[in-house]
């Protein structure tokens, strides 16, 4: 089938493009950038509006095996294409966890089934994610695994994790760290500081992400291999990974919405919807990561979209479980909150997230798939829980009004995500139009 995405800004920072053109679609396929102007092709009209490699978010909770109560493959896969997000990696802290090549085959099969969004896996860094010895990292490898992590937990073992970096330096997977020293942080809620000893809640310090940052960043040096910093939220950690690759250390880092948006007072009213790991933190904190975006020392953004029952989150703060959804509120968030051009927001969500996990890259070339995500950079839009399309509903941004937003999602030539209403219609013959309804 044929497609052409027509008249769009395209943006593909990894290949210097910015200019408007048509994106010619055939078979999946990106055929051609030029001007196409046969009137019986089906066509997107993408007037105003930017066309951008397919934004990949590398660090979710499918939940599946396990937990299908909280998210699906499925339904994860409808959030993050409704969110602009043409392809996610699968973090590993399943039920059973994702350790073994039948596990990756598992999910891999599942989500060329179900999901509307292509599925990276992430596998184990250890046998059950209990940090005692080392998963079978080669045979996942050879089932498909874009990286390793015991995500949800740090590998406290200093000598499993080297063996961790260097094994997987023979496959050229890069090893994801959950920074957070457990004795440190343990029975922690939410960060440690004037706030929650006003609220009398347990904190979580910086130093417990800052003491395996820069632990892991000595071993990463002395193994040679990719070290891959989640979920990065304190000034320390910015500042070591700036000075590591400074030093040539082989190290990238992401950061969440929630931490370049949030403080620590959003805890005030003891909102679960505000508990995560590791956990919102200072004013200072959270500008050390905005500058870390603006100087390349962040690397991506990604959601660590971490769905729960509601029953769950309904708990008392102290019980209630760890984690808020992100995938449909991210690219609003980052264009409503950072000031930043729309090449560098490319990068974060799309070329950059491709380099980290080394996938087969996609984006504006001939004989690339035909993954894009199509931005409205003025679109005004109010985010309703109600009706994401998540399964799960935690999440501290209902009712936030944004400035930006990706209005439609094309993956493998196909439209999977395109509004029905407002500013942005689908049309017959798979039509989008930009302007009002």
């Amino acid at each position: 089938m044929k497609l052409v995405v027509r008249h769009g800004r395209l943006l593909d920072p990894a290949r210097e493009l910015d200019e408007v053109a048509d994106v010619l679609i055939d078979g999946g396929r990106v055929a051609g950038i030029g001007v196409f102007d046969d009137p019986g092709l089906p066509s997107v009209d993408a007037k105003g509006l930017v066309v951008a490699p397919g934004f990949f978010d590398i660090h979710v909770h499918l939940r599946e095996p396990g937990n299908e109560e909280a998210e699906t493959i499925r339904t994860g896969g409808e959030a993050a294409v409704a969110g602009g997000f043409t392809a996610v990696a699968a973090m590993p802290n399943t039920e059973p966890a994702v350790d073994s090549a039948s596990t990756v085959q598992f999910v891999a099969s599942e989500a060329a089934r179900h999901s509307p969004a292509r599925v990276f896996p992430i596998g184990a860094i250890s046998q059950g994610r209990r940090g005692e010895k080392l998963a079978e990292i080669g045979e996942m490898a050879a089932a498909g695994i874009v990286g390793v992590s015991d995500d949800g937990h740090a590998v406290m073992d200093a000598r499993l994790f080297r063996r961790a970096l260097e094994y997987s330096r023979i496959f050229d997977l890069p090893v994801i760290q959950h920074c957070e020293d457990a004795d440190l942080a343990s029975g922690g809620v939410m960060h440690e500081g004037a706030v929650a000893t006003r609220l009398g809640l347990k904190g979580i310090p910086s130093s417990s992400e800052d003491a395996v940052v820069a632990r892991d960043l000595i071993l990463a040096q002395v193994a040679g291999a990719r070290y891959h910093v989640a979920h990065l939220s304190t000034a320390g950690a910015v500042g070591m990974v700036r000075r590591a690759k400074e030093r040539g250390i082989a190290v990238t880092a992401e950061v969440a919405p929630h931490h370049f948006t949030l403080t620590e007072d959003a805890v005030a009213t003891y909102d679960t919807h505000a508990k995560m790991k590791p956990p919102l933190r200072t004013a200072a904190d959270r500008d050390a990561c905005i500058r870390g975006i603006e100087d390349g020392t962040i690397d991506a953004i990604a959601t660590d979209h971490a769905p729960h029952h509601a029953s769950l989150k309904m708990l008392e703060f102290d019980s209630a479980p760890f984690g808020v959804t992100g995938l449909e509120t991210a690219v609003g968030l980052a264009m409503t909150r950072l000031d930043l051009p729309l090449t560098r927001l490319v990068e974060l969500f799309s070329t950059n997230p491709q380099r980290i996990m080394k996938v087969d890259p996609w984006g504006l070339f001939e004989g690339s798939a035909a993954d894009l995500t199509v931005i409205d950079p003025e679109r005004e839009w109010t985010f309703d829980a109600s009706r994401s399309r998540s399964l799960s509903r935690n999440t501290p941004f209902d009712g936030w009004e944004f400035t930006g937003k990706a209005v439609a999602t094309i993956v493998g030539g196909r439209i999977v995500h395109g509004e029905a209403s407002g500013a942005v219609r689908t049309g017959a013959g798979g039509a989008v139009s930009s302007r009002p309804g």
